[in-house]
């Protein structure tokens, strides 16, 4: 399970540790991330790193988990959350009438405990469990589809030449069906493209097509399309809470390859927003 921090939310919040080296709080949070000799504080200008939360089952991984997205989103930090269990959608209601919870609060000393729910908003790739994902072929781009593909170098230089063949004659490739009919088209008339675009050989773009009908066959047919995931629909605060998007990965998880292509995509998209911030 991977949380994705949206950046262009982040809140300058400095934590206070044992020592109490750092003892502003310029972000007020409602509870802390944990508790040992005194209260631990996490902060989110660092919260971009890697993590893992790791223990055997009955250790609490999976309530971590929600605490450190329940925080984000008290802070207004938008937050990415695949669900691979199927057990995260509770956070959209408030809980209650759990005794141990109220136990556990009563240990760590929480004033004013109350029980809250937070934004949630539901993603799913097929659109059964939540809103659809959806990107195009064209905006997905040759050299990611290529890795998503696994093609060697001459079939990812290809595929590349049949993109730029695609844009020189302004073909919007949309879906898979799309990018078929363009690798059948340059089966049929090699000779014409390649006097401009380079040599394809027929083994090469009848490799690639195998690999887009193995992509297809795994789910690609319902990510490839429209509308397009506008991350803007994802960085979104509600009442001073960022929005928990969680993202049905139950029967996505047993189709891998869109499963990278969905984490490849929306990686690029992120990195553009923050290079443009």
């Amino acid at each position: 399970m991977e949380i994705i921090m949206l950046p262009a939310f982040f809140h300058t919040l400095i934590i206070k540790d044992l020592t109490t080296k750092y003892s502003r709080m310029a972000v007020p949070v409602s509870s802390p991330f944990a508790k040992g000799e005194t209260d631990i504080f996490i902060e989110p200008s660092m919260a971009n790193r890697h993590g893992l939360i790791a223990g055997s089952t009955g250790t609490g991984k999976t309530v971590t988990l929600r605490v450190l997205v329940e925080q984000f989103s008290s802070m207004g930090i938008p937050v990415l959350l695949p669900d691979i269990k199927g057990d995260l959608s509770g956070m959209c209601r408030p809980g209650g009438g759990n005794k141990k919870i109220e136990e556990r609060a009563a240990l760590l000393g929480l004033k004013d405990f109350s029980y809250e729910g937070y934004p949630v908003r539901f993603w799913d790739l097929y659109g059964k469990d939540g809103h659809p994902v959806r990107t195009t072929i064209s905006e997905m781009g040759p050299l990611l589809l290529s890795r998503i593909l696994g093609l060697n170098d001459t079939q990812a230089g290809i595929l590349s030449m049949l993109f730029r063949y695609a844009d020189d004659q302004k073909l919007l490739l949309i879906d898979i069906a799309d990018l078929i009919s363009l690798i059948t088209f340059a089966l049929e008339n090699t000779a014409e493209i390649k006097g401009k675009y380079g040599n394809m050989t027929p083994s090469s773009l009848g490799a690639i097509q195998r690999a887009v009908l193995t992509l297809e066959e795994q789910g690609g047919d319902l990510f490839f399309g429209e509308p397009s995931l506008i991350l803007e629909d994802i960085m979104d605060v509600r009442d001073g809470k960022g929005i928990i998007n969680l993202l049905s990965a139950v029967a996505l998880m047993k189709a891998p390859k869109i499963y990278r292509s969905y984490a490849f995509k929306f990686s690029c998209k992120l990195n553009s927003v923050i290079s443009n911030q």
